[in-house]
């Protein structure tokens, strides 16, 4: 699997994702700048964490209009698979390939912790290591990180399966105890509307190895390798 990270100006998950990418498929990915106007043969873009030109305007909006997004947004919508990761989830909303906005969290505090999640689906080249309803560990860590999407836009992903993840307790309960951040309906990760896309809130890649502290975010990017090798 060969894969493309995306390097913004401000992100500072963009080694942790070669990291986890490598370690899963044996093959360092290529670091695409953001200022570059063309891609590299990609099987998987994965736009990382961080804080893209510094959050100015809103998280992702401007990072959104850099040149190397056009050619993101075109191997998407051809059906390469995207993968972005916080402050890429951020970004795939302002581009357009995923409905809704990530606003500010409901304490309106910096979060960073553990969180739990609940699989909603393991029939997508991201989830396929995992179980349906599986309960798992990701690190949480965001300012800008509550879902919302109008009522009826929810209604529209609830019916075509499209949320990925969400928030959960210990039992895989949603609840609102178990949402950190105010996220409509627990969403913590969305796919698009034929499941290449997926935008995730919590950090797959900082718990991906032993020394890590948990390897839960190592069965996506596993998922990845066995879907697109």
């Amino acid at each position: 699997m060969k894969a493309s990270v995306i390097v913004f100006p401000g992100s500072n998950c963009d080694r942790d994702a070669a990291v986890a990418l490598e370690a899963a498929s044996g093959l360092a990915p290529s670091m695409v700048w953001h200022g570059d106007s063309e891609l590299p043969a990609s099987d998987l873009i994965v736009l990382p964490g961080g804080f893209s030109y510094g959050d100015y305007l809103r998280s992702g909006a401007m990072a959104a209009h850099s040149p190397v997004m056009r050619e993101v947004v075109a191997r998407a919508r051809g059906g390469t698979p995207v993968l972005g990761i916080c402050n890429g989830f951020q970004v795939l909303t302002e581009a357009g390939l995923l409905p809704g906005v990530l606003m500010r969290n409901a304490t309106l505090k910096f979060i960073c912790r553990d969180v739990l999640l609940r699989v909603e689906r393991n029939d997508t080249g991201f989830t396929r290591r995992y179980a349906q309803g599986e309960v798992v560990r990701f690190a949480l860590a965001n300012k800008d990180g509550g879902y919302f999407a109008e009522e009826a836009t929810l209604d529209r992903l609830e019916g075509e399966g499209r949320i990925a993840f969400r928030y959960c307790d210990e039992t895989g309960e949603i609840s609102a105890a178990a949402n950190p951040n105010g996220s409509r309906r627990n969403i913590a990760g969305l796919y698009n509307e034929n499941g290449t896309v997926l935008g995730l809130m919590p950090h797959p890649e900082r718990l991906a190895d032993p020394a890590l502290g948990g390897t839960d975010g190592a069965k996506m990017f596993l998922s990845l390798v066995e879907t697109l090798h």
